[in-house]
């Protein structure tokens, strides 16, 4: 048996894990409202679940990054869709701080291998031209996830409650497995449902060392750091993913605080943003793409696309702390934020694989989620403080970062392309 376009269907089901991913992470702030009352918990008691959640998910993208570059995206995945399916599901028990925050924990470990996996996937499916696309297909279920994640959780929340509602989003990722393992068999040069046609085409457009010797080992963490343009990854990402995650986990709770919104409320507008960040995702990986069949080089086409997204960000945000006087403004306005920032970041996700070959690249996009993540941190932990005067200087901080970001990709990746030598 032959299916024509096999890896469309490998990265169709890496996006609908990111979509689960994306439901399974979000259920707890969408019922935070109703799970703090009845649980007698508050704002800072979030803050910290949030924060081990964080710290987790940091260490856990370094970790996972060397686990899939070792043990491979197949079996990869498995491990770390299984740890968060079960983690989620067992939220259902969970009574106090201390069993919320341990599963959290749990849930962030498995949960960041899906980015460093994602990564690592479309380096191994995907020739470079086509590879931001892929990016742009994967990060829009996260973006999906967002948009499906508050009517869904808001109506199993209002069927059965948050405990069962924690059982059955957790149920997803466990039933995506089956799927998965018959898919995705072997790797393009040996998958038995591959057509020649496209196993010629995916081969021939690899990194050049991975032509030359695909069985080299990757490197050291301490040699992808020597590179120059390795930082350019680590340092955008420290300034630009702190953006994505003030709306993913402190959204709801604004709806809340500002506008005074139950769970209910909250499920039909938090979703509105989600649609914004879906379009921008499919839309940073095609039109770089676009811009690399007419001729521009990697590294023009991914700088032009991540300045257009920087700029619609930094005018959004901008526009959160003047124009935003009612939810409605506020969640169109949040929408044009992430649109940029989904447009931005699959370009910037897809460097590690424009500097280094397979076997390097789930490393490098592990750290560079790692080190994004802890900017979080730091924003998790001053977001209770400062909101409790206003939210404002937190979108001014975040708005101040988006140059920052740009500027770390133009210093230290003059030239985004090749770097390792044979």
């Amino acid at each position: 048996m032959k299916i024509k376009g096999l890896r469309w269907w490998i990265i169709g089901l890496i996006a609908l894990a990111t979509i689960i991913n994306y439901i399974d992470r979000s259920s707890l702030s969408l019922m935070w409202p109703s799970i703090s009352e009845d649980l007698g918990m508050d704002k800072g008691d979030y803050a910290i679940i949030l924060n081990l959640f964080m710290v987790a998910y940091a260490i856990g993208q370094l970790l996972s990054g060397k686990i899939f570059d070792k043990v491979g995206t197949r079996i990869g995945y498995v491990m770390t869709i299984t740890l968060w399916g079960i983690s989620s599901f067992l939220h259902s028990f969970a009574r106090s701080i201390f069993s919320f925050g341990f599963l959290r924990i749990t849930l962030g470990l498995g949960e960041a291998g899906n980015w460093p996996g994602a990564v690592k996937s479309n380096a191994e499916w995907f020739p470079i031209k086509e590879r931001a696309v892929a990016q742009g297909i994967f990060n829009s279920g996260a973006s999906i996830g967002s948009v499906i994640a508050p009517p869904l959780i808001a109506t199993l929340w209002a069927a059965f409650g948050w405990q069962t509602t924690f059982m059955i989003v957790g149920s997803f990722g466990i039933l995506w497995i089956i799927p998965w393992l018959i898919i995705n068999k072997k790797l393009p040069s040996q998958h038995p449902w591959i057509t020649e046609k496209e196993k010629e085409f995916i081969l021939e457009g690899q990194h050049a060392l991975d032509k030359k010797d695909p069985g080299r080992k990757g490197l050291t963490l301490k040699q992808i750091l020597s590179f120059r343009e390795s930082w350019a990854v680590l340092v955008s990402r420290f300034f630009l993913e702190p953006i994505w995650w003030l709306f993913v986990g402190w959204m709801p709770l604004y709806l809340a605080d500002v506008y005074g919104f139950n769970v209910k409320e909250i499920g039909f507008f938090a979703w509105v943003p989600y649609v914004g960040a879906a379009i921008g995702s499919l839309s940073g990986g095609y039109y770089a793409g676009k811009l690399i069949v007419k001729g521009f080089t990697i590294n023009r086409a991914r700088k032009t696309a991540i300045v257009i997204g920087a700029a619609m960000m930094f005018t959004g945000l901008l526009a959160t702390i003047f124009f935003a006087d009612t939810p409605l403004k506020f969640v169109i306005i949040v929408a044009f934020v992430l649109f940029g920032f989904q447009f931005a970041i699959g370009n910037i996700q897809t460097i590690p694989s424009d500097l280094f070959s397979g076997k390097s690249v789930g490393s490098l996009a592990g750290l560079g989620g790692m080190v994004g993540v802890f900017a979080v941190i730091i924003m998790n932990f001053l977001v209770p403080v400062v909101s409790k005067i206003s939210y404002i200087p937190i979108f001014v901080m975040i708005a101040v970062f988006v140059p920052l970001g740009v500027l770390a990709i133009y210093t230290l990746a003059k030239n985004i392309s090749p770097v390792e030598k044979s």
